[in-house]
């Protein structure tokens, strides 16, 4: 379907729905700076996740993690959040988006005006002990160089950690159930940005669509909903979501 075809059915559906959820990946965070890790050239390619990722590796190689958690601290902190970030947020100012879902950690819908939005996969703006749970201020990770890694608790001495969600943890209860909540409730699910191929975020678009609701996708590339999307718009989510949120305004009119 052409792209202004697919922009004018998707916008007509959101106006039709009761409540309309986005769903984000790594794909609407590209052009702010953040390549997807998967991607060349993204963190991947440079640490072996399993090595620097993994809840184990805190315990075994804590100076190698934080050598990937600097990285991707300064990937994060160069970027601001896109087109994309910002129609979302006029969306839900305006009532006609219910919450974002992410998968990202880069905190740019929170830095671009989103109020409600569930982190799947926590985020970089949280720190605490592993030892005792205490929180540290996000302000003193801005200022570590690889001279103060591991970052260590000035209380216990045990290594601080992002509130991120590392490879075999699993997603927090509270994300799990708003996001649930939000799934059974929703009529209109807008995803972006996103291959697929992560569980379990990658099945609410089909609990919204087995229940009858619609599944608008916005992305560039092939992913695992293109077949089952009702509208799918092929382009970049900093370009096609702010022509999709004003055709939805315009139709308010």
């Amino acid at each position: 379907m052409p792209v202004e075809q697919a922009l004018k059915k998707a916008a007509s559906l959101w106006r039709e729905s009761r409540m309309a959820v986005a769903l984000t990946g790594a794909g609407i965070s590209v052009a702010a700076g953040i390549p997807d890790f998967r991607s060349p050239g993204g963190l991947w390619s440079r640490f072996d996740p399993m090595r620097v990722a993994t809840a184990e590796a805190l315990f075994a190689r804590p100076d190698e993690v934080w050598a990937f958690l600097l990285e991707a601290r300064d990937v994060v902190a160069r970027a601001t959040p896109t087109p994309a970030h910002t129609a979302l947020a006029r969306l839900e100012e305006a009532g006609r988006l219910e919450a974002v879902i992410t998968q990202n950690i880069d905190n740019l819908h929170q830095a671009a005006g989103s109020k409600n939005v569930i982190e799947y996969h926590g985020g970089m703006g949280r720190y605490h002990c592993l030892a005792c749970l205490a929180d540290h201020d996000p302000r003193e990770a801005a200022r570590l160089t690889s001279r103060d890694i591991p970052w260590r608790c000035r209380d216990c001495g045990g290594v601080v950690r992002p509130d991120i969600v590392f490879f075999g943890e699993s997603i927090p209860l509270d994300a799990l159930r708003k996001s649930g909540q939000l799934a059974l409730a929703a009529d209109f699910l807008l995803v972006v940005g996103t291959s697929g191929e992560v569980a379990p975020a990658n099945s609410l678009p089909y609990q919204v669509h087995g229940r009858g609701g619609v599944v608008v996708e916005i992305n560039s590339g092939e992913s695992a909903f293109q077949a089952m999307a009702d509208v799918r718009i092929t382009a970049p989510a900093e370009v096609a979501l702010p022509l999709l949120e004003k055709r939805v305004f315009d139709g308010l009119s």
